[in-house]
């Protein structure tokens, strides 16, 4: 139970509702701000403005997955208004005060370091991102039929990178009859790859394997498809990004040579926001139970 902790949920999509939802099944007080064009109430959250909350009194701080922009500000679905998170906001709130979000940045390290509090990011968990990888593959698939006339049975597919996401994408398209390549670094990955009965191959030689290729599925953010890959490209590939932006693929050159390249991060937020949302808040609770417990056999 979260029974006198005050948190604050801060904008957010439709996976924030059912961190809403559990936080008040837990007995927690919330603060809601951006929230006001959302219809719904919930039993023990209080919809507020940025400049009517008492940080003082706040145990935790909950961001949206992508935390803010590099100018502080919070994206925010159910709402018009403006939020802004400030380091000046996080020095008023208490020294145990935890701030959660699904990344960060340049701009949301600094406040935070600054102020002297700690940040837990969801998205560097192994738990969220393994479960996140579910909704995010059946978004990827969703994607290749509606964006190609073939099937994914028996096309050409390349995987790059084989992480946490990129090990679900490779097996599920695999199981769907795709002739399924891997591409990676890691040795481990590799290795991976073979045990998995798929082929790979060394990232650096991804030029040699992408000319008969159509699909391919990027999960490493950093610049992988380069205009030399795009210019060995057939006409007819589907590219799709799931790297967090900017994603990995020059989009600008792919558009000049007429090949359709989607970038597709936070797919289980778009798909399935619902669960993505449990997954979330299933952790979320956890870790803040687990602290809260910490922070009063520490008193």
């Amino acid at each position: 139970m979260l029974t006198g902790m005050h948190i604050a949920v801060l904008g957010g999509d439709a996976r924030q509702l059912e961190i809403i939802r559990k936080l008040t099944e837990l007995d927690a007080k919330i603060s809601l701000v951006g929230f006001e064009q959302l219809d719904h109430a919930f039993t023990g959250a209080t919809k507020e403005k940025m400049s009517e909350i008492d940080f003082t009194m706040m145990d935790a701080i909950i961001l949206p997955v992508p935390g803010t922009n590099l100018q502080g500000e919070i994206e925010t679905i159910f709402s018009n208004e403006k939020v802004v998170l400030t380091e000046e906001i996080l020095s008023r709130t208490p020294d145990h005060c935890t701030i959660y979000s699904g990344i960060t940045n340049d701009y949301l390290s600094g406040i935070v370091d600054a102020s002297k509090r700690d940040l837990i990011q969801l998205f560097e968990r192994d738990d969220v991102a393994i479960y996140n990888s579910i909704p995010t593959v059946e978004g990827t698939i969703m994607m290749a039929i509606q964006h190609t006339d073939f099937t994914i049975h028996g096309s050409n597919i390349v995987i790059l990178g084989l992480g946490r996401v990129g090990m679900s994408v490779a097996r599920t398209f695999h199981h769907l009859g795709g002739r399924v390549k891997v591409g990676a670094r890691k040795t481990e990955h590799l290795a991976r790859a073979s045990e998995m009965g798929l082929d790979s191959f060394q990232l650096g030689q991804l030029e040699k394997h992408v000319g008969q290729c159509d699909i391919c599925i990027n999960t490493i953010p950093a610049p992988i498809i380069t205009p030399g890959v795009i210019a060995k490209m057939p006409s007819h590939i589907l590219v799709i990004d799931l790297a967090s932006k900017p994603g990995g693929t020059d989009f600008r050159f792919a558009e000049k040579r007429g090949i359709k390249a989607l970038l597709a991060p936070g797919l289980p937020g778009i798909v399935a926001p619902k669960t993505a949302g449990q997954i979330l808040a299933n952790v979320l609770c956890k870790l803040m139970d687990d602290r809260n417990k910490g922070k009063g056999s520490s008193t």
